[in-house]
């Protein structure tokens, strides 16, 4: 699976997730661009009140930005501490399984 930002064909502002209509002019139309690769950490939480039927302690999360300056959320995967401003990477994954359905998303890996 991949995950898209939405760049407006007529100002060439890019947003992710696609909205209706540009929030910059106003159109319509939106070209997809890959959100993968480097990205920078904003900010992190860690969340110990989990739903049920997740099987872990904790999950930690963070909001990046790509470089073309898209900021999403995500779950973090790091060998070590979370820090403010850390390049992480990329990538699309399982984030969930629960009763037996699996839900994808961004998993961001140090």
């Amino acid at each position: 699976m991949e995950l898209f930002a939405y760049r407006c064909e007529s100002c060439g502002k890019i947003m992710y997730p696609r909205p209706c209509v540009c929030h910059n002019c106003g159109a319509r139309l939106f070209g997809r661009e890959p959100l993968t690769g480097r990205v920078r950490l904003m900010t992190h939480t860690r969340v110990y009140n989990l739903p049920e039927g997740i099987e872990q302690p904790y999950l930690d999360f963070g909001i990046v930005e790509f470089e073309n300056g898209v900021r999403v959320t995500g779950q973090l995967k790091l060998s070590g501490e979370a820090r403010m401003g850390m390049e992480l990477w990329a990538t699309v994954g399982t984030v969930r399984k629960v009763q037996g359905e699996e839900t994808e998303g961004f998993i961001f890996i140090s």
